[in-house]
Parts: C-alpha cells; structure tokens; sequence
C-alpha cells in the first residue's frame, strides 16, 4: 500500500481543509510596525507594553508619564520616544546609557552623543527605523524596546444562535396576559374609590359667603413701623421723658432762690475774697499780713487798691514773671505786658499761631517690560506679571525712603515648576538699587503662581525699570 504525500491539509479534488481556510479567512494586518515596550527592573521584567497608537512614549516622576520613574535626574513627563511626523526617534540624556541597534550597526549611547541632534527640550535625538531594538538604562530601570507587527484585529464577539433568537420566545403570553388584565382592574377599583365622583356636592357660593364673613372678623395686621417713624417716636419719648424732669429742676430752682440780701452778702464776701487774693500777691502793704492772721482785709486797703492804677508787676522775685517790662492796669484784649498778652505767639497780634504743611517722601514708578518665556509656554504669564507691578513699585518706594536718590533697572529670571509655583527666582543686575529692593522683589516674584507650563517646566525673565519722579 502506497502512502499518499501530505497535501497541508488540502481536501480531495484540490481544495483547502477547514483550518487553512479559517486561517484565509483572517484578516492580514498591514501597515507599520508597532513599538513594544519592556520595563526591567530588578532583573525581573515587570511590565510589557504595545503602543498599538503611534504617539509619544513619556516617562518621568509625573503621574500623567506613560511609564512612572522613581527617578530625579529626568524631567517630569521626558519623552524618551518621540513620534516626528510618522517615524519615532530616541531621546537621551548625559545621565542615562544603553545600547542601541541600527543599520549602521550597535552603538552605545555614548558613542551616540557626537552624531545626535539636539531637541527643544536639551536631549539628544536619534531617528530609528523599524529595524532598531536596544535598551535605554535611567537609574535602576531599563528600557527594553523593538518594533513588531502590529497585533491582529481581535474579530468582533458573536453571540449563540439560542441567544440571538431573542427574549419574545421564552414569555409565557398566557401568563402575561392574564396578569395584565389583573393588574388593571386592582388598579381601576383604587383609582375608583379616591375619585371624587362620590363626594357631597358643594355649593360654591355658600362657601364664599362664609369665607368672606370669617375674613371680616379676623383682627387687622399690626401697622409697619418705617424708619422715619422710628425716629420720630423715639424723639417724642425722649422729649415727654425730659419735659417732667426739667419742669421739676425749674420747681426746686424756684424754691430755692436766694433773697435780694443774700445775693448782696454774697456778692460783698466774693469782692473781699479777690482783693485779699490780689493783696497776696503782691506781698506788700497791711492785706497780706490781714489775711495771714485772720484772712480779714481792712477797708482803708480796699480802698487804695480800687484807687491805684497798679496792675501785675513782669519781673521780680515776687511777681507773676509773664514777660515784658512793667505793670499796669488790667484790660482784656490788650498785647504786650499784662495778663492779656498769655497765649500769643507774635507780640501784638491776637491768635498769631502758624499752620503745619506735610512734607511727602519721594516716589518713585516701576516700569514692567514685555516678559521672556524660556522653555514651555505659559498661558497667564502676562496677566501675573502685570499683576506684581504693585507690588514692585513697593518695594521701590521702600528703599526710596533711606536713599531719595535710588533708581535703576533690573532682571528677574523666574523658573517655573510642572504645577505652576516658582522654583527659583535668580536677580541680574540692579546694583545701583540695594540689596534690600532686590530682596524685595525676588520675594515678590517667588509668592506668585503661574498655570502649569507645557512640557512640565519653564523659565520667565521679568525685565523691570525704576524710575524716580520728580
């Protein structure tokens, strides 16, 4: 017996077996190779990734990174493969290493460096085929990649011909129909009973009638006190109150009222009492030794202080010493020597006091120019910075105060972090305007925020003039 060649699995009369022609039947994937992605770390392979979307491979400490890095030395969202047009290229730094095989062979990272271009972002960029594979090691983590065929397109899931004939064939329609009719008619009875088709009938005009009257004898709303009638009765209050209490101060002053003899004795006492006072004063003649003794005046004293001209002696060791030459009598009004001359500060004129004027400090302006953005873009940078004009100008008038003569100009380069705050703030000139005003404005410039920049950081130069106002 003759054994007959295998045909692969070819049926008789020349036609394919099942399997080859389920095998025909996939669809063949075509198109560019795919990128596929190994995470070594430790020596174990932890993760295995295949960028089906051609796009950017990121990595870094970020969250938002494809892969997440525990490692400082790159930046937050670094693109270590970057996707240029429809072709990938590998971007590297001084710190990472690796080998990578092209078509001119295997080379090294370093070997790499002096026929690398550089990026935006400072790396070094390496176009690769779809021929290159290699490794890329940043800090304890390795980098594994190739390019391979895409995966094939996972056929669509179809369900079981029992399935596909639906849930209609399965329902007892007997059963459901009988619980339908029940259900409606439970529901009928109920909707029945709270109908209001059995309610009393209501006589609308009755009902009126009644509201109105119980309307009427409801008591009437308090009135709503406004301001001004507040006010108003407050003060009626308060002049009611004050009328009996001055009627009854008006009572005892009239009940107690002194005779035209009393007034008389009165006024007589207050007479002796200034001139024995005056007396005093002076130091010389009988009153002083009157009211020392028994603080009586003699009325041969009275007399001839009424009749003398002599007023407060200026000077003396026993005079009042207020300045100017010599006594005289006493008017109210008049300058010079004398009582009526206390409380001037120009000899003669009355009330000669001058009036302060405030002297004001110098100021000073600060001029923001248009500000420079190195790196990612910022979106509000504008808007803060024109923001933090207030706050320069502050620091400005500031120093002003201990030197009227400060002016200058200055730059502040600003870097920014990935979520917007500011890293660093680093000064260039401004020696002519002092440490203080340069500190001033660095710790100005570092309380700002910023949104975040693209590409996870930037750098902003904040160029500012001050210039002193005349």
């Amino acid at each position: 017996m003759t054994q007959q060649p295998f045909t692969g699995g070819s049926a008789s009369g020349g036609r394919p077996g099942q399997m080859t022609a389920v095998m025909r039947a996939m669809p063949q994937v075509s198109g560019p190779k795919v990128l596929r992605i190994g995470l070594v770390q430790g020596g174990k392979v932890i993760e295995e990734r295949v960028i089906k979307q051609r796009s950017h491979v990121t990595i870094g400490p970020s969250e938002k990174s494809m892969f997440v890095v525990p490692s400082q030395s790159v930046p937050p969202n670094f693109r270590l493969f970057e996707l240029i047009g429809n072709e990938y290229h590998l971007n590297f730094l001084d710190g990472m290493a690796g080998r990578v095989a092209l078509q001119t062979g295997i080379s090294d990272l370093a070997a790499l460096r002096g026929q690398a271009k550089r990026s935006a972002q400072g790396a070094y960029q390496v176009r690769l085929t779809e021929d290159a594979r290699g490794k890329v090691v940043v800090g304890e983590t390795t980098f594994l990649f190739q390019f391979v065929a895409p995966p094939p397109v996972q056929p669509k899931p179809q369900l079981p011909v029992s399935v596909k004939g639906g849930l209609s064939s399965q329902i007892d329609w007997t059963m459901t129909i009988i619980a339908a009719f029940s259900f409606l008619f439970h529901f009928g009875m109920v909707g029945a009973i709270y109908s209001d088709w059995m309610d009393p009938v209501v006589d609308d005009e009755l009902n009126i009638a009644g509201l109105i009257d119980s309307v009427k004898s409801l008591p009437p709303p308090p009135p709503v006190e406004t301001t001004e009638e507040t006010a108003a009765t407050a003060t009626a209050t308060a002049a009611a109150e004050a009328a009996p209490k001055a009627a009854g101060a008006g009572a005892g002053k009239k009940a107690g009222s002194m005779s035209t003899g009393e007034r008389a004795r009165l006024s007589a006492q207050l007479d002796q009492l200034e001139m024995a006072t005056l007396g005093a004063l002076n130091s010389q003649g009988p009153a002083t030794a009157g009211v020392l003794r028994g603080g009586d005046v003699p009325t041969g004293a009275l007399d001839a202080a009424a009749q003398s001209g002599a007023g407060v002696s200026a000077g003396g060791s026993t005079g009042l010493n207020l300045g100017g030459g010599g006594g005289g009598i006493l008017r109210p009004g008049m300058t010079g020597p004398g009582l009526g001359g206390i409380g001037q500060t120009t000899a003669g004129t009355p009330g000669g006091a001058g009036q302060a004027a405030a002297v004001k400090g110098p100021q000073g302006n600060a001029n923001v120019g248009a500000a420079e953005i190195r790196g990612g873009q910022v979106s509000n940078a504008e808007r803060v910075v024109a923001g933090m004009k207030a706050g320069f100008r502050a620091c400005y008038n500031r120093g002003l105060a201990s030197n009227p003569d400060l002016q200058g100009a200055v730059k502040i380069t600003a870097k920014i972090g990935p979520n917007g705050e500011v890293a660093s703030a680093t000064p260039s000139g401004g020696g002519t305007l002092g440490d203080e005003v340069v500190a001033c404005l660095v710790r100005r410039v570092q309380s700002a925020t910023f949104n975040p920049p693209e590409g996870g950081g930037a750098s902003i130069v904040i160029p500012i003039t001050f210039v002193l106002q005349k």
